[in-house]
Formats: structure tokens, C-alpha cells, sequence
């Protein structure tokens, strides 16, 4: 049986690996557009391109994801020109006249999609953020300052004009809170500490005061405005793939700001939410599960999903590093070896994202509307990252 150490060891190359020699190469080979700018993100298998609609938010996000390699891995010229390739799209089309983010562009840049969603400027924003440490821009800090101040001003009305509930059923979104903590982290060199604080202790007070449900053992998608449960579709409705990012977003933030000691409630939390959300039959993390266990809406709901399991990885992965709990380090063990047996290529490269239940890819692509050039680099560094950490304190391991 492997020691700790051997078996961090192999981990660490596994990620790494997985990242440098997989991953990122895939995304440089297939996603590129070289004849109109930004990225293609709607991949089928083997890389070829099936749409050339680009969704802003992927554009984003592929543009942050170069930028940090660059940044904090490698500085590789390469890296930062498929950065400052997607950013000079996102320059020109990215937005409307008031300064929001579209949703979607056809592949020249023409919008096809209204501003509708917040996540485009919180993703704008993190792009532009992230590209500017690289650059030194100061039209970058403009920009990121620009689209983190509209995504402020539209929490409390994320819609706006293209809202379609009526108002009858108000519900307060835990994701937003999520987001802004998570943005606020990443731009708190940017906005200044000040801000940033205050910013995450609403969000704390948010997520874990009002949002999350202690008898129930899960963070709510859903709830009213004043705190109250929903008795409705939304309001019954857990993701358990928010709920571990959620706690990762905060564990990294406790630890900046020097609150530490919370980590083990985060860890109580997070292992409680594995406890509940694991499939005992054919193995795996629920898409979706209703909290009083009723029919759901989503018909997807007991599908595998790719992030969802890396999310809880890099939860797993943090809380292992802060605590070095037993607990923390078996069902990271777990998680991984599901994770690692289901959705990677071997055939074409990068992952799968979407398993049926028994663990059966339900679609081939590798990127589409939702999963791009995101989710499995972001974790792939993040674990190793967390993982070498782990690895420099060696002693604390074998035991």
C-alpha cells in the first residue's frame, strides 16, 4: 500500500500533467479562431468545431485562465497571445452601449444575445483583471473596474428589463453572493482591501447565515428575501456543486484574511454535503437533488457532471492542505479515483463533462454553450498547486 507522501506525489504529477500536456494543448489546438478573433468553445470530441456561436462568458473565462498559466505557472509567450487573442475580441464586441456584457456573439462579433446575464460582466471582469497583471494595462484595471461595478449594481435586479418572473415569488440566489466573494478575492489588489472586506463578510453572512440550512446540511439556491424556505421547485431545489465551490471560495478568502479557524467548519460542511450527495449505487456526485427528496423539475438531475466533481476535488484539496483530516483525505481519495475513471479521454484528449448515472458519457462534445476552456484547467492548477503545498510538508503526511 502506498505511503501518503508517495501517493500526494502521484497526484501532484497526475495534475500537473494533466494540465500541461492534455488540457491546455487541446484548447491551443481546436479552439482558436485565427481568420475572426476569440474562440470557438463548441468542440465535439475530437476537437472539431460544430458552432461558431461564442458565448461571452466562455470567452471570459478561456482569456482568464491563459492569463493566470501565464501568470502564475509559466510565462509563456504563447500562453499570453491566446490571451491577448480572445481579449482583443472581447474589445471589440464585447459590449453594449451602456457598458453591459452580451450574453452570446455570432462568430464575426455581431451580438445575438441581450445582456441578460450577469455572469458575462462578473467574467469580463476577471478576464480583464487577470490579462492586466500580465500587461501592466491601465486601460485593463479601467475595464475590469468597469465590469466589476456593473455586476455590482446588478445584483439586487440581475435581469433587469429581461427579468420573466413576474414578482409574485421573490427569491434571493445564493450564487450571486458566491460570485461577488469570489470577485472581490480575485480583484482585491484592484478595489483595494477595504472594499474587499466588506464585501466578504456580506457574502459570509449571506451564504452561511441565511443560505445555508443547518438541519438540512446544504447551502439553498433558493430562499426569500427575508430568510424564510420556499416551498416551491427553486426553492427546494440543491446543487451540490455550488455548494463545494461555495466553500472553496471561502476557504481561500478565511485564509487571506487570516480566519483560518473557519476552515473546519467549511470541511464539516463540505464532507457533510459528500455524505449526502454521493450515489452509493453506481458511484459518483448528484447533479441536482431535491431537499425534501420530490420529484425535481430537472430532468438531468442524477447525471455525473464534470465540474461538479472537480469543484468538490479542489474543496477536498484546500481542506486536506489546512486540516489534514482523515476524513478530508479518504474521500478525496474517493472523488478521484470516480473522477479519474470516468471522465477522461483516452481516445481524443481533454475530458468528458456529462455521464449518465452509471458513469456512461451522455455526450461526447468538449465544449459547447456551458463547458470550456474553464472548469478543468482552473481545477487541474489549482489541486496541484494545493497538492505541492501539501507536498513541501511532508512530515505531516506519513503518519
Amino acid at each position: 500500500m502506498l505511503s501518503r507522501s508517495t501517493k500526494v506525489a502521484n497526484y501532484v504529477e497526475m495534475y500537473t500533467n494533466a494540465l500541461l500536456t492534455d488540457v491546455i494543448p487541446f484548447w491551443e489546438k481546436h479552439s482558436i479562431d485565427q481568420d475572426h478573433g476569440g474562440y470557438f468553445t463548441c468542440l465535439a470530441r475530437d476537437g472539431s468545431v460544430y458552432d461558431t456561436d461564442k458565448f461571452v462568458w466562455l470567452q471570459a473565462r478561456q482569456i482568464w485562465m491563459f492569463s493566470k498559466l501565464y501568470n502564475e505557472v509559466d510565462a509563456r509567450k504563447e500562453w499570453l497571445n491566446v490571451a491577448r487573442h480572445g481579449i482583443d475580441f472581447l474589445d471589440r464586441h464585447g459590449q453594449d452601449g451602456n457598458g453591459h456584457y452580451y450574453f452570446s456573439l455570432a462568430r464575426t462579433g455581431s451580438a445575438l444575445t441581450h445582456p441578460f446575464n450577469i455572469y458575462s460582466d462578473c467574467f469580463a471582469a476577471l478576464a480583464w483583471n487577470e490579462y492586466g497583471k500580465s500587461t501592466h494595462s491601465v486601460k485593463c484595471e479601467s475595464k475590469a473596474k468597469e465590469a466589476f461595478n456593473n455586476f455590482l449594481s446588478r445584483r439586487t435586479n440581475p435581469k433587469g428589463s429581461f427579468e420573466k418572473t413576474t414578482g409574485i415569488r421573490p427569491l434571493s440566489n445564493f450564487g450571486l453572493s458566491m460570485m461577488t466573494a469570489y470577485l472581490a478575492f480575485e480583484l482585491e489588489e484592484l478595489i483595494g482591501k477595504e472594499q474587499a472586506i466588506t464585501i466578504y463578510q456580506e457574502c459570509f453572512h449571506d451564504i452561511l447565515e441565511r443560505h445555508y440550512d443547518k438541519n438540512l446540511g446544504f447551502i439553498r439556491e433558493y430562499i426569500q428575501p427575508d430568510g424564510k424556505i420556499s416551498d416551491c421547485f427553486e426553492g427546494r431545489l440543491i446543487n451540490p456543486g455550488h455548494n463545494l465551490e461555495a466553500l472553496w471560495f471561502l476557504m481561500v478568502i478565511c485564509e487571506r484574511i487570516g480566519e483560518v479557524e473557519i476552515t473546519g467548519q467549511l470541511t464539516d460542511m463540505a464532507i457533510r454535503i459528500l455524505d449526502q450527495s454521493w450515489d452509493e449505487i453506481h458511484g459518483g456526485i448528484y447533479y441536482f437533488l431535491d431537499s425534501k427528496k420530490a420529484p425535481l423539475q430537472q430532468l438531468e438531475h442524477d447525471q455525473k457532471l464534470w465540474w461538479v466533481h472537480l469543484e468538490a476535488l479542489i474543496a477536498l484539496a484546500m481542506a486536506w492542505r489546512l486540516t489534514r483530516r482523515e476524513d478530508v483525505m479518504t474521500w478525496f481519495d474517493r472523488i478521484h479515483d470516480y473522477t479519474w475513471g470516468h471522465f477522461p479521454d483516452p481516445e481524443y484528449g481533454e475530458w468528458f463533462g456529462y455521464l449518465d448515472r452509471q458513469g456512461q458519457p451522455h455526450v461526447t462534445l468538449k465544449g459547447g454553450k456551458w463547458k470550456g476552456c474553464y472548469h478543468l484547467p482552473r481545477a487541474l492548477f489549482l489541486i496541484s498547486k494545493n497538492l505541492k503545498l501539501i507536498e513541501k510538508n511532508i512530515e505531516l503526511i506519513d503518519y
